[in-house]
């Protein structure tokens, strides 16, 4: 499994997923923010499947 999400697109990935985490318990409170795990995991693990399929990547030290 290549990575293709480079750091700043991780560290974008991870306030996202918190702030819809968030939205969890404060806002709208709908269970729809619990898709904020799902961003933090993908960019915790470093491959966005949609990414893959697109073919492209943010990573530059990761791209060949």
């Amino acid at each position: 499994m290549q990575q293709n999400i480079g750091t700043v697109d991780k560290a974008l990935r991870i306030l996202v997923g918190l702030a819809l985490i968030a939205m969890v318990f404060v806002g709208p409170q709908t269970p729809w923010g619990w898709i904020g795990v799902a961003v933090i995991l993908i960019a915790l693990v470093g491959m966005c499947p949609l990414y893959k399929i697109l073919g492209i990547s943010t990573c530059k030290k990761c791209a060949s």
